[in-house]
């Protein structure tokens, strides 16, 4: 069954797709497939790296960076519950 078309919004629909079928939330693979159109596709995966890993923040930190992004639910949230809507957000 083909994917339903991402609209107009998503500049790189060829890498959009390769991201959704890998698992990613639509908004995810949006933002790195749109990226991707703004850049080359070689220099987006060496953006980033700026925060070191998630297990060596804070849950405060977790927390905030959590609100940032909309994370529904995140105060009943454990360290690793972050952790892991935070890395599927």
């Amino acid at each position: 069954m083909p994917r339903e078309d991402p609209g107009p919004s998503v500049k790189d629909d060829e890498m959009y797709e390769s991201l959704r079928d890998e698992g990613n939330s639509k908004e995810k693979a949006a933002r790195i497939a749109n990226a991707a159109a703004n850049t080359s596709r070689s220099s987006v995966g060496r953006k980033g790296g700026e925060h070191g890993d998630y297990e060596d923040w804070t849950r405060d930190d977790l927390m905030e960076r959590a609100q940032e992004v909309g994370i529904e639910g995140r105060s009943d949230m454990n360290k690793d519950e972050l952790i892991k809507a935070l890395r599927n957000h």
